[in-house]
């Protein structure tokens, strides 16, 4: 008599079959895809490129150096010097900006590449955290061919940094190097909450932590997800709801116990901060970065000096928040809010800078369309830096605050070739920063100039 096998037993048996298939196939494409990236690796270590400058911006001495060729091998600049003095290895491909000014790849210190511009307020509530995350691929490929080829992303939500940065990183997709924060931290109700929902919804926003202890624990958790550094909101904000921009939220015994346990756990604090005294208790417990700056008073400035903290003020977007209004989903109480504290940024920018308080660029993309970042450069010379100093602070200066002075932001023997050109003299305007034609990052070139 013929026996069936129970049903259990075939597809179990199937089963097994199409998993042994399936986890051959999938062993077949990983160690495929390994060797792929394996040859890839090896052709670019192998690769040899010569960059002929006409001008070269050498931040660190402050600097333009004329006549110059910069060796790239592999992901590294192995050389910089004069075109007399500097040998081009045999084999090795030529790029020429004999006509160009070159500079070391930017850096914005204060993003937000998974915030879409156009979707403020009201009208990105519907937007999903997936979508968002999709959204940044976009955003990082702009900003890097805008030749800014790192950012400190300050906020998102959902993690959806972390994965744009995971994906940059593993080739997956184009982008900037990313230090990222994961959720900004906040009190409930804060500007760091989600305040846009009536209380039947019970929406309470992911990164708001209340209390020293509680505040501890969600810097762990942003550590344990990925997170770089910590966001912190230590005042209110000017696109949040509810709330009062120049309001202090975090308590100095707040953010005292942040700092430490971020400190602790060898991650940097950026304090988004905009009134006088949210800011001072910021540096007082110590954290690395103050963004915004909006109403930083004597006190202020004397504490950042002394302590080395470094101003990140966003004094571009003031134009696109109020040039686009309501069109953008911008709340007519955030639009109130800019009207007051736009200007007063901006004057307070001149005299940070001219007390000599340490500041790097941030622009606060997301805000307004990436890609545009340099458009601020021209407000930081509006408002007293030369271009030199406006571009030290998107390059070294920036790197320092980022932690990777020695990696990044100068084009020397050594660190990453990430490398940038305009044609133009930035020196002269500070604008042409707004038209870069060459992008190299990490020794891949990214943008190459129009044929003319």
């Amino acid at each position: 008599m013929h026996q069936h096998k129970p049903l259990r037993s075939v597809f179990s048996a199937s089963l097994s079959i199409g998993f042994s298939f399936s986890l051959s196939a999938s062993l077949l494409l990983t160690t495929m895809h390994a060797a792929s990236a394996a040859t890839v690796t090896d052709e670019k270590s192998a690769r040899t490129i010569a960059i002929k400058a006409g001008k070269l911006v050498d931040v660190e001495t402050a600097q333009v150096l004329t006549d110059q060729v910069i060796i790239v091998k592999g992901q590294h600049i192995i050389a910089v010097g004069s075109s007399q003095a500097t040998a081009i290895p045999a084999g090795a491909q030529i790029i020429d900006l004999s006509k160009a000014t070159v500079l070391p790849g930017l850096i914005d210190a204060h993003t937000h590449l998974t915030s879409n511009p156009h979707e403020h307020g009201y009208t990105g509530i519907g937007t999903s955290n997936i979508r968002a995350a999709l959204y940044g691929v976009r955003a990082a490929r702009d900003t890097l061919n805008a030749g800014f080829t790192a950012v400190r992303n300050v906020g998102a939500d959902g993690y959806g940094d972390v994965a744009l940065r995971d994906a940059i990183n593993d080739g997956d997709i184009i982008g900037p190097r990313m230090l990222v924060s994961g959720y900004a931290i906040g009190i409930m109700g804060g500007h760091c909450d989600n305040n846009l929902l009536p209380a039947e919804y019970n929406d309470i926003g992911k990164g708001v932590a209340d209390g020293p202890w509680a505040a501890r624990a969600k810097v762990r958790e942003m550590a344990k997800f990925g997170a770089d550094l910590i966001k912190i909101c230590a005042t209110g904000g000017v696109l949040s709801k509810g709330d009062a921009a120049g309001a202090q939220q975090y308590t100095l015994e707040e953010m005292q116990a942040i700092v430490s346990e971020a400190h602790k756990l060898g991650r940097k604090v950026a304090a988004h901060a905009h009134g006088a005294s949210g800011i001072n208790d910021a540096l007082r417990a110590g954290v690395d970065s103050i963004e915004h700056a909006s109403l930083i008073d004597a006190e202020g400035m004397r504490l950042a000096k002394e302590k080395g903290t470094w101003l990140v003020m966003d004094i571009y977007n003031d134009d696109y928040i109020l040039g686009e209004g309501e069109k953008a989903g911008f709340l007519p109480e955030s639009l109130a809010k800019e009207k007051e504290i736009g200007q007063l940024q901006r004057d307070n920018f001149r005299k940070a800078f001219e007390y000599g308080d340490r500041m790097a660029f941030g622009s606060d993309a997301g805000v307004y369309p990436h890609g545009d970042n340099a458009k601020q450069f021209f407000y930081m010379v509006k408002y007293g830096m030369s271009p030199m100093q406006a571009i030290q602070a998107a390059t070294i200066n920036a790197a320092d605050l980022l932690g990777w002075k020695k990696t990044i932001g100068s084009i020397k023997a050594g660190k990453f070739a990430d490398i940038i050109a305009v044609f133009g003299d930035p020196l002269r305007d500070v604008t042409t920063l707004t038209k870069v034609e060459f992008v190299m990052k990490d020794g891949d070139m990214i943008k190459v100039p129009a044929a003319k």
